[in-house]
């Protein structure tokens, strides 16, 4: 989508003027992850318009490979307003104006789904399956598991306001269950499946998914991975991840062992890494950099310690600007934090203009 930004806080009614930007879950995604080095592509359909001329350029401005976007004579880019928001308990409003958009009329029919499957991981998001019936039968297909799929990475980024029924939160349970890897906030889950009692209980709802990665806010992230996966990398041979039936109530677990969903008589192993210290500038768009974050170092087998901590770090280079996107840190720069001790982890405070500290430590040392 487009994104209109306020140009000064207050409500949508009183807002004078906007700043143009580019949003979306799965290009924020690719952005970051473009940003970060990695070989990226986004495949979606905008309109024929000068909106979508935008979107085409400026994701395509970031390295990420745009080539396989189409263009939809009949129907318009979506676009989306949002307030400011308030620091202090994230209160905004947003405007969405997708409808009848060319991205809701996405179909398996009229996308180039070769093009979609051929990278190492394919990341999907919630968001899509509210579009439309399209989408949703579209992104059914895309998380069925068979041979040679890539690593499927799902977002649940519940969204209540563009679901037009109440199916919203069992489609998206149905969906998080066919993906690899799963990224859900602990409020969201409640929100959306009327889950309590911490992350834990989360993964019983959702044992499928070979790494589940929870995350409680400004606390911590927690990821949970497959028995079989522990010190391994989440990854696999041309047959792809292995085909398996929904466990029911009273089945054994996935890993031979009896047990029941529900019950702690097997428990996941489990990684938690707490979050940083951030001076928040805006909170969107943050979820989409962990899931950036944690992605690019699953791609380079990083320990699940690693990975979450790499989803912090690059979460806290877009809480400390304004806009949806921002650049992530240099990879020298978030090794050499991603690597500190626990107690050295816990000290770190971050704020606007972090992530340009260690570019300008290495020119200083550069200049005579």
């Amino acid at each position: 989508m487009v994104t209109f930004l306020p140009s000064r806080p207050g409500r949508l009614a009183d807002v004078p003027s906007f700043d143009r930007g580019i949003g979306g879950a799965e290009s924020n995604v690719a952005c970051v992850l473009a940003a970060a080095g990695h070989a990226t592509r986004w495949v979606s359909r905008v309109g024929a318009d000068a909106f979508g001329d935008h979107l085409v350029e400026a994701i395509g401005g970031y390295g990420v490979d745009v080539s396989h976007v189409r263009r939809d004579p009949d129907r318009p880019t979506g676009i989306y307003f949002r307030t400011a928001g308030d620091r202090a308990t994230d209160a905004h409003e947003v405007a969405y104006y997708r409808a009848g958009s060319a991205a809701s009329a996405m179909t398996a029919a009229n996308l180039d789904l070769a093009a979609v499957r051929a990278g190492r991981i394919l990341h999907l998001s919630g968001i899509t399956a509210a579009l439309s019936a399209d989408c949703l039968t579209l992104m059914r297909e895309l998380t069925a598991r068979h041979p040679g799929r890539p690593l499927i990475s799902f977002d649940v980024n519940h969204r209540p306001a563009l679901w037009r029924d109440d199916h919203g939160p069992e489609v998206l349970l149905d969906l998080a269950r066919g993906a690899d890897i799963v990224f859900v906030g602990e409020d969201e889950a409640e929100e959306a499946w009327g889950i309590t009692g911490g992350p834990s209980k989360i993964r019983e709802a959702l044992p499928e998914p070979e790494i589940l990665v929870v995350k409680q806010g400004a606390q911590a992230a927690v990821a949970f991975s497959a028995p079989a996966l522990r010190g391994q990398s989440c990854r696999w041979g041309d047959g792809g991840p292995p085909a398996r039936a929904k466990p029911r109530v009273g089945e054994g677990g996935r890993d031979g062992t009896p047990s029941a969903p529900g019950s702690a008589t097997t428990p996941r192993p489990a990684t938690t890494a707490p979050a940083l210290k951030v001076d928040v500038v805006a909170t969107t768009g943050a979820g989409d950099a962990f899931a950036a974050g944690f992605l690019s170092a699953t791609l380079r087998d990083l320990p699940l310690r690693d990975r979450l901590r790499h989803g912090h770090l690059t979460a806290a280079a877009t809480l400390t600007t304004p806009g949806d996107l921002a650049p992530p840190p240099p990879r020298s720069l978030a090794e050499r934090l991603v690597a500190l001790d626990d107690t050295e982890w816990g000290r770190l405070r971050l704020g606007p203009g972090w992530t340009q500290a260690d570019e300008e430590a290495e020119e200083e040392a550069r200049t005579p």
